[in-house]
């Protein structure tokens, strides 16, 4: 089928045309070259497809026929190249990637919408999640990328970091005169302490670091919004964990003061994820150099 496709086409052609030098003009072919095509296809098919005359050519009733499935079968090719086509240029697609809400709201907004701008044809699929979640989106195939709070170890996975970022502790104007002189983790943990639930990677990365200091987490409000610890935080219900980077609103219109530690908590990244084993689609290559 390969090996005669070439000879359907100019067939087509000399339909069209009526001619075999019409059409060898269209296709920048001799004369020659497209009878003798038109030739070993009807020996290919054992059949007579044109009534060669002085005036050109016409179709027999065997080729007609056949013209009708070639020419169907040549407009869906050319259908499936112009969709090929599309892909390349990211005129069409999908891009699905998995994102916790706190990322999503504070980091990713804005590189969403210039992707959106930039590809309106690709469509996007946005899988919320915990850190662990999106991974096992990525590790299941359902997305293709995941933004997710570092550190992420896993063999299997490319990561690539994106932007740095910082926990603070911070408190409502109830518990302002904390913040006039820096203070110990032994002080701050005295405090009535809000944070995210255990599965945050962002709660654990910080537990983590204050048991390496010797101190235990005992909250009085574990909650699964971000937006909601800033709440709390701000109508002085305690002191909370929280990323800088995204809380520069309430901390520039004061609603909530940074608290000095004497040891300031390490920072630690934000990070694209994707699986090492599997091509990233254009779509997802894009977004990442946009990322970058």
């Amino acid at each position: 089928m390969i090996g005669k496709l070439d000879y359907y086409r100019i067939f087509h052609v000399v339909s069209r045309n009526k001619s075999f030098s019409k059409a060898a003009q269209e296709l920048f072919m001799t004369q020659s070259a497209v009878s003798q095509a038109i030739i070993k296809l009807e020996k290919e098919l054992d059949i007579q497809l044109f009534h060669r005359t002085s005036k050109g050519v016409t179709l027999t009733n065997e080729g007609n026929l056949l013209n009708e499935h070639v020419s169907s079968a040549l407009g869906i090719i050319d259908i499936a190249e112009d969709k090929i086509l599309e892909f390349k240029q990211l005129k069409t697609g999908e891009l699905r990637i998995g994102v916790g809400d706190t990322i999503s709201r504070y980091f990713l907004l804005p590189y969403l919408e210039d992707f959106h701008f930039r590809y309106p044809g690709i469509k996007l699929t946005i899988l919320n999640g915990t850190t662990t979640e999106i991974l096992t989106f990525i590790k299941s195939g359902k997305a293709d990328l995941g933004i997710c709070n570092l550190p992420v170890k896993e063999e299997h996975l490319e990561v690539i970091p994106c932007k740095e970022i910082q926990d603070i502790f911070v408190c409502g104007d109830k518990y302002k005169r904390i913040t006039e002189m820096p203070i110990t983790f032994d002080e701050l943990l005295k405090m009535p302490l809000i944070f995210l639930e255990k599965k945050s990677n962002s709660r654990r990365y910080v537990e983590a670091f204050l048991q390496k200091q010797g101190f235990q987490l005992s909250p009085v409000f574990e909650l699964g919004s971000y937006d909601l610890l800033l709440e709390f935080t701000k109508i002085n219900l305690g002191i909370s964990c929280v990323i800088k980077e995204f809380t520069r609103e309430y901390l520039e219109r004061g609603d909530l003061y940074e608290i000095n530690l004497e040891e300031p908590i390490p920072k630690r990244q934000i990070g694209i994820c994707y699986l090492k084993s599997v091509p990233l689609s254009r779509g997802a290559k894009k977004f990442i150099e946009q990322m970058e």
